[in-house]
């Protein structure tokens, strides 16, 4: 016979668990509490990568700051494997087509604009699954001991129950109507769908336009790098022409420093064009999200021709365009996903139909000290329709339907000022255009007429009839035009290339190639 403990004891050891559990929960407080010292230690102590730390169960003194100000950090291995160059064909010249799909398959802007619309489609399955019923299997099982004491002709005795069981069930739930809930849920997810969608194209077609507006600049680069190298050219045949006089005795040693003065000038601008031109080459392999150690060889647009005038002001030309521009497309499915918000909100003031059902079966068993074994099985099946009506919720459902006509009247908002906007752009990029290649012509000319005059200068100067002074003058002239025609021609390719993509026509890498151009 099992003997029963007395109260006391039962109260000692019931005293004894109570303080082993308080005494583990402070310990646990003061191991959170002292995790602070992972952090550094003040605001003008440098963290220290590995360092031991009093970080303990049982509460320890805080260590001493570190009297080192070295603010560097312990470096890690794994990052530093960088992703794979693209391969790229030795000795080919890419034109810019080829560099638009070379950064199309590396660019992860683009990537992530294509999780978020694949994100988005799987939202359109789910809220279109819940059209449809659930259906769940179920097991349960478990056992009870349970032990009575009682009192046997004055002997106290314990009686030991045992109870166990185990059940398997087949549930169905189906919400059978809700006055379009459901629905206006799913016209939520189909517009937010299509605003990825769109903004997943405007994705490219802003890479596009950055590797096309990068490009043109590198041009702009590589010609000035030329201009450069001319200008050396024509400050050495100035040098000369002073060193050639100084040996006949018609110039003087002063003619010949003030020419080797301007060789060093123009030396100096070769050097900050070509850096220039580096600077430049860079940027077009960050818009085009490649590895910055990438040697790639890249065609001259400097040679490119213009674009004809164009000129958007026209109310049909401008309703073309936000036609089939991504961001308006974008903002005007989230306004009618903002509408349709209003219709899932309004839902939950109707009341709710549904379906359930289930089928399963069961075992259970019943022991008792003493007596024989009992054990049944049994089966069962149901169906359960019912309605649902929320009456009273402290008035959740009222926030959310304010809430949601909140956000529907800043999708609305919004699509008006990205409208705006739109037009503005078209515009203004339409001026931009026109006075780039109107500087393109002016610089031109002024390019043609300082081109007259170095020569004319030159000659005189070999003959006698001008000065070292009007030479170089000259010289210093003719590079200033040809960099300004340079960075005028580089500014109208890339003027063309932002009305094209504010039009929402930069939607290929043949359509940046051909686009505008005669």
């Amino acid at each position: 016979m099992m003997a029963i403990p007395s109260r006391p004891r039962r109260r000692a050891r019931a005293g004894f668990g109570f303080a082993l559990t308080t005494s583990l929960l402070a310990l646990l407080a003061g191991c959170a509490q002292y995790a602070e010292q992972l952090a550094p230690a003040s605001p003008d102590e440098p963290y220290q990568q590995g360092r031991k730390t009093t970080v303990s169960l049982l509460p320890q003194a805080p260590s001493a700051p570190s009297t080192s100000r070295d603010f560097g950090v312990r470096g890690n291995p794994e990052l530093t494997a960088l992703p794979a160059a693209p391969e790229v064909r030795p000795g080919k010249v890419y034109q810019l087509p080829d560099l638009i799909d070379l950064a199309a398959r590396h660019n992860p802007t683009t990537r992530v604009a294509w999780e978020q619309a694949r994100q988005a489609a799987l939202a359109v399955g789910i809220a279109e699954s819940t059209f449809l019923p659930t259906i769940s299997a179920n097991v349960i099982g478990g056992s009870q001991q349970i032990t009575t004491p009682i009192d046997v002709l004055g002997e106290r005795k314990d009686i030991q129950t045992n109870v166990s069981g185990a059940t398997a069930a087949v549930a169905l739930q189906w919400l059978v109507f809700d006055f379009g809930q459901r629905k206006a849920a799913t016209d939520v997810a189909k517009h937010v769908l299509e605003a990825a969608n769109v903004t997943f194209n405007g994705a490219h077609q802003l890479l596009i336009f950055n590797v096309t507006r990068t490009y043109y600049q590198y041009g702009a680069a590589q010609t000035r790098t030329e201009v450069a190298g001319q200008s050396l050219s024509n400050s050495r045949a100035i040098l000369d022409a002073a060193v050639a006089r100084e040996k006949k005795g018609l110039g003087t040693t002063v003619e010949v420093a003030q020419a080797r003065q301007q060789v060093a000038q123009s030396e100096l601008r070769q050097v900050v064009a070509s850096g220039q031109q580096r600077d430049a080459y860079q940027a077009l392999l960050a818009a085009m999200s490649v590895s910055p150690t990438l040697d790639i060889k890249i065609a001259n647009s400097g040679r490119r021709r213009l674009p004809a005038p164009s000129d958007v002001s026209t109310d049909e030309m401008v309703r073309e365009a936000l036609a089939r521009r991504p961001d308006v497309l974008a903002s005007y499915a989230n306004m009618k996903a903002g509408e349709a918000g209003i219709n899932v909100a309004n839902a939950d003031f109707l009341p709710k139909v549904f379906l359930s059902g289930v089928a399963g079966q069961g075992t259970s068993g019943f022991n008792t000290a003493g007596l024989p074994t009992i054990g049944q099985q049994g089966s069962g099946a149901g169906v359960l329709v019912g309605a649902t009506m929320p009456i009273y919720d402290g008035g959740l459902r009222a926030a959310n339907l304010k809430a949601a006509e909140s956000r529907a009247a800043v999708a609305r908002a919004t699509f008006a000022k990205t409208q705006e906007e739109a037009v503005r752009e078209m515009v203004v990029a339409s001026n931009t255009l026109r006075s780039a290649l109107a500087s393109y012509r002016a610089a031109s000319k002024l390019t043609d007429a300082a081109a007259i005059t170095y020569d004319a200068a030159l000659d005189a100067y070999r003959n006698g009839l001008g000065t070292v002074t009007a030479a170089t003058v000259a010289d210093s002239g003719l590079l200033d035009a040809r960099q300004a025609r340079a960075d005028a021609h580089a500014a109208s390719l890339v003027a063309a290339a932002n009305l094209a993509f504010v039009l929402g026509a930069m939607t290929s890498p043949r359509a940046a190639e051909t686009l505008s151009y005669r």
